[in-house]
């Protein structure tokens, strides 16, 4: 199931308002849904993607999420409403939880995701 790019953002919306407003500190640049898929240029092209971006640079800070990478996981996934709900509910609190780190100066996350990035590619290599 496809989800339009209209449903994503409703959906979206509704998720922002369940985080308590302390988490929107210095978000100057807020949350976007971009149409875009992001493939990611370390992986061979369809099987990686971003599906979101805590930023934090001279525009200020803000969360891109790419609703392109989601529907691209959605179809080779076959994914349901409900998928469509964790996913982006999971990467929604993700990049939040790398902006809140980011305000407290620590890296905990980024580090994780790092890791995470290693092993899959370990994964990948062996024969």
């Amino acid at each position: 199931m496809i989800l339009t790019f209209d449903q994503v953002g409703e959906l979206l919306d509704e998720m922002a308002e369940e985080f308590p407003q302390e988490f929107y500190q210095d978000l100057n640049g807020g949350v976007c849904l971009l149409p875009e898929a992001k493939p990611d240029p370390d992986f061979p092209e369809g099987e990686m993607y971003i599906l979101g971006e805590y930023c934090n640079d001279m525009m200020g800070r803000y969360i891109n999420l790419y609703y392109g990478s989601f529907a691209a996981l959605a179809e080779q996934e076959d994914w349901t409403e409900e998928d469509w709900e964790d996913e982006l509910w999971e990467t929604f609190a993700h990049e939040f939880t790398h902006h809140v780190e980011g305000l407290a100066g620590e890296r905990g996350l980024e580090i994780k995701d790092e890791a995470f990035l290693e092993e899959y590619r370990a994964q990948r290599e062996e024969p």
